[in-house]
């Protein structure tokens, strides 16, 4: 099959690869070695927890230990060989397009996992719509470009229109025949993969998604990493194409949750004082279930957030709109103008606490309990946000317009683990 260049048409580009996959027999349990997405591991609780869980976790490539990041991602690379070596991973014997399976009560996701041909935003295929942080992809990049691999699949949703042939229609089909495995994870989703090996079956996926867009749901990151390291290789290769998985969400609709912030040198206390007269703060009752019951109720009312760290939670809605129109941007459209995430940045963190976007000041955290825990483990504020509607995503992504970074966390995100892609055996 031809690998370079996009389908004719302009839209999606997927085709097979010879996945990298633990070999059961050589691991304690597939569950055991899986690992949400690096940017969702709550560090360090998390990653200790992962790392204990098995030898062979898949943390130890997607968040290595070292006392630098150039030891850091040497260990992840020389990890990834001696796994190879000792055929704790080996690749499929054969480029496969993948069908995946996320299964938790009943709720179920399915998707296809392949490598998408690359392309910028301006071509208007793959649609971001978050900014994202200059070192992180300066460290994903080195990582990848370290270890010669695609260790995770971003997340992307398309529309499809559900007809009796496609992307969607293949899906339904493999599903009835033998995974090639299958697992349930300590948070009680089952996981199932299969392979699609047949060319008519890749035909008619990539006929399909050739006239699809898709908005990245989960992975800017990652996704910016992939750009960046295709710009680094003049000559058409593996590097022209990433590790993604492909969800209809006209058939199967993602959950859409909001990420929250971790300020990590504001108090409670100092947040609230600063606030006086800006934005209306009034206490509500816990437990955390019930207060975010509060914050959900505002929904039709504007901006609004919940600020907890010091035992209690405080309902900070109704900001002062002289105050927004002098610290947002008036050059962006009104629904961008709206979002709680635009207003957390622009007014409350630049202009009412001063507080720098750096990893030092701010971390983003899409467990809630966990977010409050630490704020109060550490005289801390946890601003807790709402979620995002995915239209309101989508539209402002096909403006063209990003939002700011980590304002949504799209789901349920695939697990880490499962099938990497070597850029040597892609």
């Amino acid at each position: 099959m031809n690998t370079s260049g996009h389908a004719a048409g302009g839209g999606l580009r997927l085709i097979p690869f010879r996945g990298l996959r633990y070999v059961p027999e050589r691991v304690g349990s597939l569950a055991a070695v899986t690992s949400p997405p690096y940017d969702v591991v709550v560090r360090p609780d998390g990653l200790h927890h992962l790392e204990s869980a098995d030898p062979h976790n898949i943390v130890r490539l997607i968040l290595p230990q070292g006392g630098t990041a150039a030891a850091r991602h040497r260990q992840a690379a020389g990890t990834l060989k001696r796994w190879l070596a000792e055929g704790i991973l080996a690749a499929d014997p054969v480029p496969v397009l993948y069908v995946y399976e996320q299964r938790a009560g009943d709720d179920l996701q399915r998707g296809v996992i392949g490598a998408l041909a690359l392309s910028p935003a301006s071509e208007g295929v793959v649609l971001p719509h978050e900014d994202v942080m200059a070192d992180v992809v300066e460290d994903r990049a080195d990582l990848m470009r370290t270890a010669a691999a695609h260790l995770e699949p971003l997340l992307l949703s398309y529309a499809g229109d559900g007809g009796p042939s496609g992307a969607t229609a293949v899906i339904e089909r493999v599903v009835e025949r033998l995974p090639l495995l299958a697992t349930t994870t300590e948070d009680g989703v089952s996981h199932r993969l299969w392979a699609v090996t047949d060319p008519a079956e890749h035909a008619e996926i990539e006929s399909d998604l050739s006239h699809r867009q898709a908005l990245i749901a989960d992975g800017h990151h990652r996704w910016a990493t992939y750009l960046r390291l295709q710009q680094e290789h003049s000559a058409p290769g593996p590097w022209d194409f990433g590790l993604v998985l492909l969800v209809d969400t006209a058939r199967y609709p993602l959950r859409v949750r909001a990420i929250h912030r971790l300020l990590h040198r504001l108090p409670v206390a100092r947040a609230l004082r600063a606030l006086d007269g800006r934005f209306r703060v009034r206490p509500v009752d816990g437990p955390l279930h019930r207060a975010l019951g509060a914050l959900a109720d505002t929904a039709a009312e504007g901006n609004a957030f919940l600020l907890a760290g010091d035992g209690r939670f405080h309902l900070i809605d109704r900001p002062d709109e002289e105050l927004l129109a002098r610290t947002v941007r008036a050059d962006r459209p009104a629904a961008w103008r709206a979002l709680d995430a635009t207003v957390l940045h622009s007014t409350l963190l630049d202009d009412v606490w001063r507080i720098p976007d750096a990893p030092e000041h701010i971390a983003y955290i899409h467990d809630t309990a966990a977010a409050v825990e630490q704020a109060e483990r550490h005289d801390a504020t946890a601003v807790l946000m709402r979620p995002v509607r995915e239209d309101v995503v989508r539209d402002l992504a096909r403006q063209g317009v990003t939002m700011p970074r980590k304002s949504t966390s799209f789901g349920p995100k695939p697990a880490t683990g499962l099938v990497l892609r070597s850029l040597g055996t892609g």
